[in-house]
């Protein structure tokens, strides 16, 4: 038997005391950290992304440092689990890559953040789809679109983002967000550019990471947001607003309050990127965020970074000088991708369009392909790879772009010696922001207008419920023979366009 001896009753008795103080302050402090653990809850959804035959990225955000689980069940494979700290530095957000999954397989997760790895009592579980093989024939379905929260048209206080509802409706393979997801120069007031009552924004135009943070966290605060992004995979590449308008790597700062001049903002824009969305990076390219996805025999999708390697927009775009928008080496690498594929398509997604004209203000330089009525836009790139194209034979080229506000479909046929040589470009948007309708296109390229859907004028739409009738995204339906149906349908999801291209 142990026994603490004291000289006298009255010390033994404050001694006492102190051990039992000391041993309830202890087990209660265990508790307390026990209990703050699991008050580590998901705060802003899952995203499953950059899924490929065998690997899946899945992103999520808690309010404190802890680390996040997930287990990964699928088919007849074994269990996988994965563990990352997330930490203050990338405001809690964090991302598990899964390997060794098996081709169209149906995953379910369950993700949960704690300082124990079995208290999963506050999890959230999900689904997604890995891809067909690359000789898998399965019938393919995908939706894209792009401009959210954009001119002060942002999360309605009734029906939030209510075009994700109708896409997750679809059920598509996957989803792409095609630049604009949110916007970093822009605010959110409690009433909307057309006079609805709005969630507002707890931020200003971003000049700091905390600013670029906050609009990604408003966003992926609606309800119907998440829950695609939850169960659908996810192919998210960034625009100019992610930024600053019309920006590249020579024109990304601004000297108006709030923002600091000579301060670049390119950095932070793409730090809360990565931070906020389901990318894969690899530790030898950390910024690269063009990339390729094989979806079975009929479909290869070319994301490309139309902002991190460009030329400043108000340069001379003059045949053989060489002023590029996608850099020498992307050019390289989208080049060799399109002559090597052998799948029946290859969409490109371009975030910004290819004859229509963008840039504001004009006289700062075109900021799409289109040269349109000066010669600052970066058509000549353009045509090298139409070129490119043309004399490799590469088939089934289709472009899918967003950023103007409005959907337009245009074929092209940019040679006349070769009239047999065409391409189509799907522009769509916006999935929730302002209204600009504009006719104007570059007509260099042999271009035709089949289709346009949008308002008459800026002042046709006074009321949110007239704005949502222009709202739209684009679809597409790839059959078991390799035909391509490509659509624009409104925030209901009825079919406003809709054509289809026979595989060749």
């Amino acid at each position: 038997m142990f026994m603490l001896i004291f000289p006298d009753k009255t010390l033994r008795f404050r001694r006492l005391k102190s051990i039992i103080v000391l041993a309830f302050s202890f087990f209660a402090s265990l508790t307390f950290a026990e209990n703050v653990s699991a008050q580590a809850l998901v705060t802003h959804g899952v995203a499953v992304g950059d899924v490929t035959t065998n690997s899946a990225v899945i992103w999520s955000r808690t309010d404190r440092e802890a680390t996040m689980y997930a287990h990964l069940e699928g088919g007849r494979t074994r269990p996988h689990s994965a563990s990352i700290p997330v930490r203050a530095t990338n405001d809690f957000t964090g991302k598990l890559v899964f390997k060794g999954l098996k081709p169209n397989t149906q995953y379910s997760y369950k993700l949960w953040f704690s300082n124990k790895p079995r208290n999963d009592k506050n999890h959230v579980r999900g689904t997604f789809k890995t891809a067909p093989a690359s000789n898998d024939t399965s019938p393919i379905t995908f939706a894209w679109g792009g401009d959210v929260a954009g001119q002060n048209v942002c999360r309605d206080a009734q029906l939030g983002f209510p075009i994700f509802d109708t896409i997750k409706a679809m059920q598509p393979d996957f989803f792409i967000g095609l630049g604009d997801m949110i916007y970093a120069d822009g605010i959110c007031n409690e009433t909307g550019r057309y006079g609805n009552a709005q969630v507002k924004g707890k931020f200003i135009q971003s000049a700091t990471l905390k600013d670029y943070w906050a609009h990604w966290k408003y966003n992926r605060e609606d309800r119907a947001y998440r829950e695609l992004l939850s169960s659908t995979p996810y192919y998210p590449i960034w625009d100019d607003h992610e930024v600053v308008n019309d920006f590249g790597p020579l024109h990304d700062t601004r000297s108006i309050a709030p923002y600091t001049e000579a301060d670049h903002l390119l950095p932070k824009g793409l730090k809360a990127f990565l931070n906020y969305n389901p990318v894969e990076e690899n530790h030898l390219t950390p910024s690269r965020l063009y990339r390729n996805i094989r979806w079975g025999q009929h479909l290869e999708m070319i994301v490309l970074d139309n902002r991190q390697y460009r030329d400043a927009n108000f340069n001379e775009d003059k045949e053989g000088q060489g002023k590029t928008m996608l850099g020498r080496e992307q050019l390289h690498w989208l080049k060799t991708r399109l002559k090597q594929s052998d799948a029946t398509w290859k969409v490109i997604v371009t975030t910004v369009p290819l004859s229509i004209p963008t840039g504001f203000p004009a006289d700062k330089g075109r900021d799409g392909w289109a040269d349109f009525d000066q010669n600052t836009g970066f058509e000549q790139e353009l045509l090298e790879l139409m070129r490119h194209l043309r004399d490799e034979d590469v088939r089934n080229t289709v472009f899918i772009t967003t950023d103007v506000h409005f959907a337009e479909v245009f074929r092209y046929t940019p040679f006349s010696q070769t009239p047999d040589f065409q391409v189509h470009e799907y522009v769509t948007g916006p999935l929730n922001a302002g209204l600009f309708p504009n006719r104007d296109f570059d007509e260099s390229l042999g271009t035709e207008s089949l289709f346009f859907f949008g308002p008459e004028s800026l002042s046709a739409v006074s009321t949110y419920e007239e704005a949502m009738k222009w709202m739209n995204f684009g679809a597409a339906e790839i059959d078991a023979e390799g035909n391509l149906t490509l659509s624009v349908r409104d925030v209901n999801g009825q079919v406003l366009y809709q054509a289809t291209h026979l595989a060749k």
